[in-house]
C-alpha cells in the first residue's frame, strides 16, 4: 500500500526525484508517483491533492523546477504534510525553484528540502522519519538505515589503509 506519493512536475524530473524513491524502496516504504503540472494540469493536480489521504497517502514530497509552483500548489489543497525538493533545471539553477518552495505563506507548510537530488534523497528520508512516528517497522528500518550510513561514513573517514 502506498503511504508516500512522489509528485513531480515534468517527466525531466523523474533523473533527481528517482534518489527519493531509492530511499523509500530501500526503507520498504509503498509509494506511487505522478507526474502533474500546478501550470499545465492544475485540475488534475487538485483532485490528486484533494484525494490522496482518503487512498491511505499520508506525507506528499513534491519536486518541480523553474517556478516550482508544484509543493505550494499541493499543500494548499490537502492537510497531509508536503515536502518540496527544488530541483536545478532552470537558467538559475534551482535557485528560482528554491526561493519558490520555500516562501510559502503563514498557514501553508511545505517542508523543503536542498536544491537537487541530495534534496530529493532527503526528502525519502524525512518522509520515511514523519511516518515512523506512527509505524514502529519503519521506525526500525529507518534506524538501521542511519546506523549504516553512519558506519559507511566512517570508514570513508579513515581514508586508505597503508601496506
Amino acid at each position: 500500500m502506498a503511504l508516500v506519493a512522489v509528485i513531480m512536475g515534468s517527466p525531466s524530473d523523474r533523473d533527481c526525484m528517482l534518489e527519493c524513491t531509492k530511499v523509500l524502496e530501500e526503507l520498504k516504504i509503498g509509494f506511487e508517483v505522478k507526474i502533474l503540472s500546478a501550470h499545465r494540469t492544475p485540475e488534475l493536480l487538485y483532485e490528486y491533492s484533494r484525494s490522496a489521504h482518503e487512498r491511505g497517502i499520508e506525507v506528499i514530497i513534491a519536486g518541480a523546477g523553474w517556478a516550482a509552483h508544484l509543493a505550494g500548489a499541493v499543500a494548499a489543497n490537502t492537510n497531509l504534510p508536503v515536502i518540496g525538493v527544488p530541483i536545478d533545471s532552470s537558467p538559475l539553477k534551482g535557485f528560482d525553484s528554491l526561493l519558490s518552495t520555500v516562501q510559502m505563506p503563514p498557514g501553508i507548510p511545505v517542508a523543503t528540502m536542498a536544491i537537487g537530488a541530495g534534496g530529493a534523497r532527503n526528502a525519502g528520508i524525512f518522509a520515511a522519519q514523519i511516518l515512523a512516528l506512527k509505524y514502529p517497522e519503519i521506525r526500525e528500518r529507518l534506524k538501521a538505515f542511519r546506523e549504516r550510513i553512519t558506519r559507511d561514513a566512517s570508514k570513508r573517514a579513515d581514508g586508505p589503509k597503508g601496506p
